[in-house]
């Protein structure tokens, strides 16, 4: 009978196996299939009693949602498998009920009750899920049962659950504002977590619903940066941001003064610090300067977020970099340059985020950059976004670079300043010009450059050379007296009307110097045998070309007249009669007469208002003689210079001014010394503190904790052994004239002497003891002999008597 009974348990474990592959096989295969199922036979699915069937009818629907297809008239039938205790089935369900709570809200409500039983499900993962789910479904009505959740979630011995607690603080924040208090004080419990994930997620909590409240982070300060190398990537950033910003707000910018002196044997810089109050007597030689003091504090965390700059996370790297430009000093900065140029090596939206930050600190610390050169030498594969920003950044750390580097670049930039694609050549003579601007030395051979282009077939190239060199002519007129001369000379095969009028501008600015041996006259009256054919910007030119010349002629005819003095009419008449036939006269005349007849109104006007402004030399000689100031090119992300990096505003609001995107929000001001929290704030509650007493605050070593929790231990409750004792000490602190881990080994080495002593003692004792005993038994034994003789005396006499 037991064999049959055997038998016939084992065939019905194999039909079910059977059963259930066949199942899972037609699961698969319509799986596989593309065929959609009808809402009857989903539904089907969905309301039968077999797990497998529900779980098909379940990712069916999810299928569904996520191709934006209507699964709302499946809620009642997905909503009652929320008891089962399938895995599976449970995060479908929770997440179907994420997607679609607040479309069916009474619906929802009705498995709030099943969802909070959950909470106290053995499974972690599934109290977990709960609480996720109640705080994703966005019903005002249930925010103090999430409320509620959540406190339950903080308390939880899973710090997975913990996790999802502070996840759904935002969550629950968002649902019902008037929650806030009791959220706040599950937050503070949570920053204080000693598990690193579940602290992460409440820094992300915290920026979301309360980032002005940074009193709830001064006892955490120091506990979330020991946690931050261990953090998840995400929590990583929104940390590091956080601690910048309680950074600018806690610890005010000391600074002290710094004496500067060169030794003139050696030529090295030596630095010596002055008393820090001011008292010391200043020497007179050396220079002074001002040296950042850092507090502690700030100090823990610059160094403790220097281990993320090895992250593969590229915004880990940039928001490190981001903390150390904001509240660290230019060692710490410098340290973060090589980790933010290996981001390069990726990918190009990569590469692109992290150049804008780049440049934003190349405009500030060029020299830092100079060794990195080669990493920004422009690649066939760069798109324009990129190679724009590298042609930016060699421009910038051009005057900061050696000799051999400098060759390097100009020699590329010269490469694509002759390519076929216009946006590189035009950035690439930009570049040129910048670096001529920044390095004088560099000055001629820029030039020598710029002036091989301008005959370019290429119209865009020789305008912007001619552009940049004018620029270059600008701030050193003098020394370019042959350059403007050369540049007349390119007139007749230079084709582009830009590159044209920027040449007739520039020998209108040099018509003045060497009086009547200029030639700026005669480069007019070649001009002006084609003036029709001209364009209208040359031809702006050439009227304002004639205007200077005339105008230097008239200033020179009435130095002579000064100088000659007031004479009779005779000389006057002969002053007039030559002033009239003086070839220049008749040039002006000549271009007045050919704009009389130009179809252009703005050339018509500008003709007349300079002919009103020559019957009055000296107001025209202010006006049109006035000296122009030298140009300057700029970088192009000067723009960008100020923003906070990392930020979108740093770059898409590169021209956007001042002000950025909508919602952009700076960096808030250093703290006023003296406005600043106590630094006891900070201190661990019921720990050890990590600082010592006094002015300078420095870590306490291991010998020092054992002390204090030794001398906690001796001052612990009498009769206690569960410890109570000693904690409620070692809070009270330690006690005066303590003693050090010195003195207990001293104190142990004593014992041991004392006890060796009192051995050998208690060994005389046991030695004179026995010999005592022996002694005593020998006089025993004679008391014992006397008495037997007395006794026997006794006997004796009594026979005697008797007898």
């Amino acid at each position: 009978m037991e064999s049959l009974a055997r038998m016939s348990s084992l065939l019905e474990s194999a039909r079910e196996l059977t059963l259930d592959a066949a199942s899972a096989a037609r699961s698969s295969a319509s799986r596989s299939s593309n065929r959609p199922m009808d809402k009857t036979q989903i539904r089907r699915l969905l309301d039968s009693r077999n797990e497998r069937e529900v779980l098909e009818g379940l990712r069916r629907v999810m299928s569904m949602m996520y191709h934006n297809q209507k699964t709302l008239p499946y809620f009642s039938s997905i909503v009652k498998n929320v008891a089962s205790p399938d895995l599976e089935i449970k995060k479908l369900v929770y997440i179907y009920l994420i997607h679609h709570a607040e479309q069916e809200p009474d619906l929802a409500l009705l498995s709030i009750n099943t969802i909070q039983k959950s909470l106290s499900d053995s499974n972690p993962q599934v109290r977990a899920l709960a609480l996720k789910t109640m705080s994703g479904i966005r019903v005002p009505v249930i925010s103090q049962i999430v409320s509620l959740a959540i406190k339950k979630g903080v308390g939880d011995m899973s710090p997975y659950v913990r996790k999802a607690a502070a996840l759904a603080i935002p969550k629950c924040y968002r649902l019902d504002p008037s929650q806030s208090p009791q959220l706040l004080e599950y937050l503070s419990t949570l920053l204080g977590d000693r598990q690193y994930y579940v602290a992460g997620a409440a820094v992300t909590a915290f920026t979301e619903i309360c980032p002005e409240r940074l009193d709830l982070i001064h006892k955490h300060y120091r506990g979330l940066i020991k946690k931050l190398v261990d953090m998840d990537e995400w929590s990583q950033i929104g940390t590091v941001r956080l601690m910048t910003y309680y950074s600018r707000k806690c610890f005010p910018r000391r600074t002290k003064r710094v004496k500067i002196k060169q030794q003139q044997s050696s030529g090295q810089t030596v630095t010596d610090l002055k008393d820090f109050y001011g008292e010391a007597k200043e020497e007179d030689d050396g220079e002074t300067a001002e040296q950042v003091v850092i507090d502690p504090d700030l100090l823990l965390l610059l160094n403790g977020v220097k281990p993320l700059l090895q992250s593969r996370n590229a915004a880990v790297v940039i928001a490190v970099t981001r903390c150390y430009a904001s509240v660290g000093t230019g060692e710490f900065l410098k340290a973060a340059i090589g980790p933010l140029i290996a981001l390069l090596r990726g990918a190009q939206d990569i590469q692109q985020m992290a150049l804008y930050n780049i440049v934003c600190i190349c405009l500030q610390r060029p020299t830092d950059f100079a060794r990195y050169a080669s990493h920004f030498l422009v690649r066939s594969t760069d798109p324009p976004q990129v190679w724009e920003l590298k042609i930016e950044v060699l421009a910038l750390i051009f005057p900061h670079s050696s000799s051999h580097i400098k060759s390097l670049i100009l020699n590329e930039l010269e490469h694509f300043s002759q390519g076929a694609n216009k946006a590189l050549v035009r950035e690439a003579v930009r570049a040129i010009g910048r670096c001529a601007q920044t390095d004088p030395a560099t000055a001629p051979r820029c030039m020598r450059v710029l002036l091989g282009q301008i005959a370019s077939l290429d119209g865009t190239l020789a305008a912007e050379s001619l552009t940049v060199i004018r620029h270059l002519i600008q701030q050193d007129p003098q020394e370019h007296v042959g350059t403007v001369i050369r540049l007349a000379k390119n007139l007749d095969t230079a084709t582009d009307p830009q590159a044209r009028a920027t040449i007739i501008w520039l020998v209108g600015e040099f018509s003045g110097l060497n009086g009547e041996d200029n030639i700026a006259a005669d480069v007019l009256r070649i001009l002006l045998k084609d003036f029709a054919s001209e364009s209208e910007a040359a031809k702006r030119q050439i009227v304002l070309l004639a205007a200077k010349v005339y105008l230097h002629h008239l200033n020179r005819e009435l130095e002579g007249d000064e100088e000659k003095g007031e004479g009779g009419e005779q000389q006057q008449e002969e002053v007039e009669m030559f002033k009239e036939e003086h070839p220049i006269k008749k040039l002006w005349d000549y271009v007045v007469l050919l704009v009389r007849y130009d179809t252009s109104y703005d050339l018509r006007d500008r003709t007349r208002l300079y002919k009103s402004l020559l019957a009055v030399p000296q107001l025209a000689t202010l006006m049109l003689l006035a000296p122009k100031p030298a140009p300057q090119a700029p970088s192009p992300s000067e723009t960008r210079k100020g923003f906070v990096l990392g930020s979108s505003t740093l770059v898409l609001a590169g021209a956007g001014g001042v002000h950025g995107l909508k919602g952009y929000e700076p960096l808030p001001p250093w703290v006023e010394e003296g406005r600043e929290p106590d630094p006891s704030l900070r201190e661990p509650e019921g720990g050890i503190a990590m600082y010592s007493g006094g002015g300078e605050r420095k870590a306490a070593t291991a010998a020092e904790r054992l002390d204090t929790v030794a001398a906690a231990s001796s001052r612990s409750v009498p009769g206690k052994s569960n410890g109570a004792g000693a904690a409620a000490a070692a809070a009270e602190g330690p006690a005066i004239g303590e003693k050090t881990l010195d003195d207990w080994l001293a104190e142990d080495e004593e014992e041991e002497e004392e006890s060796e002593s009192e051995e050998e003692e208690e060994e005389s004792e046991e030695d004179s003891d026995e010999e005592e005993e022996e002694e005593s038994e020998g006089e025993e034994e004679e008391s014992d002999e006397e008495e037997e003789a007395s006794t026997d005396d006794g006997e004796g006499d009594r026979l005697v008597k008797t007898s």
